[in-house]
């Protein structure tokens, strides 16, 4: 697969993508060389090598799924700048 300055114009068109007709060539020639060295990955043997699913292959470290009673009102309202009745007190946004 090939662009030419014809169809980076069409893409940056639908694209809504705005730059000088001098760098035509230049984008070009990048999005050419871009789709060169995926052309070249494809040529690699990839056969009987098992998919990544993770980089570090460390299991994930799940929490116990306990039930609670969610009494945390205590802990949360000492967070809060300013508190009454067990809410946030907030600025008034509206009038």
């Amino acid at each position: 697969m090939s662009f030419n300055e014809t169809t980076i114009k069409n893409i940056s068109k639908l694209a809504r993508l705005h730059f000088p007709a001098e760098q035509e060539e230049k984008f070009t020639k990048d999005i050419n060389s871009i789709l060169n060295w995926v052309e070249e990955l494809k040529e690699v043997n990839v056969d009987n090598i098992e998919p990544l699913v993770s980089v570090s292959m460390q299991e994930p470290q799940f929490r116990k799924d306990e039930v609670t009673t969610g009494e945390l009102q205590n802990e949360l309202m000492a967070n809060a700048p300013e508190s009454a009745h067990g809410f946030y007190v907030v600025p008034k946004m509206v009038e």
